[in-house]
């Protein structure tokens, strides 16, 4: 299996560090309002690589952290630096662990309805901080951090590989700090250095005790920790949206490496952005849509997943409703094809190598759907499809042979009518017929009439 690994930009032929085990850490959601649609495309990905291991018989254990600590940072929609979690608390009038709480539901929901598998341990900012004390401790005594009025720093230019995985050396840092950081920090020796540790605002509910005082860890030393936690010093994969290499990525190495002397992460795989009608996503332009978004508009969460199939996970993917309109649509003639077939003991061989062969270049799915509808119109008899489309989607993830048996789970109250309706049409009573056919499509089902029968499914 081959990926494209962002550490070294190129496509690496992939190696666990223990045989066939994989420790996969993915950065998980900020909770203080729904995740959209393009957080949700960065977390697909990590669905689909580990399906694909798990195909390939590799033992998997996934990571995702939830970040349910607020930091301060910039909003434009605001004008000013903000801690979102403290800001919509203060909004509903309910606690940060209350709002925390109410989006990790939400957001637990909205990745079971487009698929994904979920993480084998979530675990919680708010639930680690005594073990990110204990690694801010030691990268002080180990000279990579210093204290001052209560915050701890982490000194960049002590870390002499800074910028590996960004190409962001030292020696552009100060360009590229105007660009990607506001900052109101006035205590860093540089203007470089990242927090480990903040002194607690004046307001702020969230706190914690520590040797510097009351406060709240970094953001970037939250990822590291609990990855180091739950997988170990050096981790086989780690996942995440592009945005997230510089800084936080980064930085994460930084701390990590500083710490353990080790390598951080083997693989670095990051997902390309995800557009809206050619734009950025923007709530001032009313473009950010969720899942709610999309279900409101008679739209099945699966069909955004099927969507974000038939873009490359690296290449920038252009959201549209009439490209989910077109994706349902292909969902659906998926289902209905399935409800048709009988599962055999063969499968089409020739499609299935050429399917994993798409998936394990680098996570292909454009090319793994394609090589999935040249099956499904081939000459190849059903049952051989059904074996082999059963066995795409556990990779898939579409959910098709659940869809294709609730279609063909037809009450037998339907089935009387539609006995009687049969009955009916071969007396040549038309009239009564199409009666029950317009009564019967009322209650939600396709009706399709053969020679002498009707065949009837459940609307999708």
């Amino acid at each position: 299996m081959k990926l494209f690994n962002t550490f070294d930009r190129k496509i690496d032929e992939f190696t666990p560090l223990i045989d066939t085990q994989v420790g996969m850490y993915t950065c998980g959601p900020t909770v203080y309002r729904e995740i959209h649609i393009g957080n949700l495309r960065t977390y697909i990905t990590t669905d689909l690589l580990k399906r694909v291991l798990l195909a390939k018989d590799y033992s998997v254990r996934s990571v995702m952290n939830i970040t349910d600590v607020g930091h301060f940072r910039y909003s434009q929609e605001k004008g000013r630096a903000i801690d979102p979690v403290m800001e919509e608390a203060k909004e509903f009038g309910i606690t940060p662990l209350d709002i925390a709480k109410k989006y990790t539901d939400i957001f637990l929901k909205d990745s079971q309805k487009v698929g994904i598998i979920p993480s084998d341990d979530y675990p919680k900012a708010s639930e680690n901080i005594k073990e990110m004390i204990e690694v801010i401790e030691a990268l002080i005594a180990k000279g990579f951090a210093y204290k001052t009025d209560g915050n701890v720093y982490f000194n960049v230019k002590k870390f002499k590989h800074y910028g590996k995985l960004s190409g962001n050396t030292l020696d552009k840092m100060d360009e590229l700090l105007e660009a990607v950081r506001v900052s109101v920090e006035t205590d860093k020796k540089d203007s470089a250095d990242f927090a480990l540790w903040k002194k607690a605002e004046e307001d702020r509910v969230m706190r914690w005790d520590s040797p510097w005082g009351e406060g709240v860890p970094g953001w970037h030393i939250e990822c590291s920790v609990m990855a180091m936690k739950y997988l170990g010093t050096t981790i086989d994969v780690h996942a995440g949206g592009e945005d997230l290499i510089f800084p936080h990525h980064e930085d994460e190495i930084a701390q990590s490496e500083a710490l353990s002397g080790k390598k951080f992460a083997n693989f670095w795989i990051h997902t390309n952005f995800l557009l809206v009608e050619g734009e950025k996503m923007s709530r001032s332009k009313r473009n950010v849509y969720t899942v709610f978004d999309i279900e409101k508009k008679k739209f099945s969460a699966l069909a955004f997943r099927y969507l974000t199939l038939l873009t490359h996970y690296r290449t920038k993917m252009n959201f549209t409703w009439k490209g989910l309109e077109a994706a349902q649509e292909a969902l659906d003639k998926i289902y209905v094809l399935a409800s048709s077939f009988t599962e055999s003991k063969i499968g089409c061989s020739e499609y299935e190598a050429k399917f994993m062969d798409a998936v394990e270049n680098d996570l292909n799915m454009p090319k793994a759907v394609a090589v999935m509808w040249e099956m499904l119109r081939s000459d190849f008899p059903l049952s051989a499809k059904a074996k082999s489309l059963f066995k795409m989607d556990e990779i898939l993830g579409l959910n098709i042979k659940v869809k294709a048996e609730e279609l063909n789970n037809i009450p037998d109250s339907i089935n009387r009518m539609i006995a009687q309706r049969d009955e009916l049409r071969l007396h040549k009573r038309f009239n009564a017929a199409d009666k029950i056919r317009a009564d019967l499509e009322k209650m939600g089902y396709i009706v399709e009439d053969e020679k002498k029968k009707t065949k009837i499914l459940r609307k999708i």
